[in-house]
């Protein structure tokens, strides 16, 4: 596997609607990226196809910030997210 870099932490995920909240420690995310979200029963590797933050969508978001990502499977709070 390529290298891989821990970007940020899942603070909430919304089932409904399929979409994660990250809070973003350790880096930026950029739509288009590669991420693997993985815990202690997580492991999902897929691309971030777009970035909401503030009930917005944005292209690039900061290490600080919180972002929602749309997941394509369920994820848990803690499980950590890293860009590939």
């Amino acid at each position: 596997m390529a290298d891989k870099k821990k970007v940020g932490i899942i603070f909430t995920y919304f089932s409904k609607i399929g979409v994660a909240g990250i809070r973003l420690t350790d880096g930026d995310l950029t739509v288009g990226d590669q991420i693997s979200i993985e815990g202690h029963t997580t492991n999902l590797t897929q691309g971030v196809d777009s970035l909401q933050m503030e009930h917005g969508t944005v292209d690039v978001a900061k290490k600080g910030d919180e972002v929602g990502i749309k997941v394509a499977d369920r994820v848990r709070n803690h499980d950590i997210v890293y860009k590939i």
